[in-house]
């Protein structure tokens, strides 16, 4: 007589169990992926303007500006002194170069 826990439905159903655990524990696809910088061509990017080097903004069209003004000095920019990208608030998901500006600047609390 077999017993339904016999030692091949156990092995079974670790290998099952293991294999749960396992995918449970992977890490999700975008984790992996490499941050997404901002294009100056999409619609939020041009509409503020944002370029990925300061020094290529037009004065004229965006008379704020000004050339000492940078990404990594701005209020929005959410990475550290030494990062070369990182998140903007204005750009959800994607990153700004720390050399980069848009029109929504705003001077970082002292």
């Amino acid at each position: 007589m077999n017993s339904p826990f016999s030692l091949s439905s156990r092995r079974f159903f670790m290998i099952q169990a293991l294999g749960t655990v396992g995918a449970s524990v992977a890490l999700p696809a975008s984790a992996l992926a490499a941050p997404v910088h901002v294009d100056e061509a999409d619609e939020t990017s041009a509409a503020l303007g944002y370029k990925h080097d300061t020094s290529k903004v037009d004065g004229a069209k965006f008379p704020k500006h000004q050339a000492s003004q940078r990404c990594v000095d701005c209020g929005l920019f959410q990475g550290a002194a030494s990062d070369e990208w990182a998140g903007c608030a204005m750009f959800g998901r994607k990153q700004v170069h720390a050399n980069g500006w848009c029109n929504a600047w705003v001077k970082k609390p002292a």
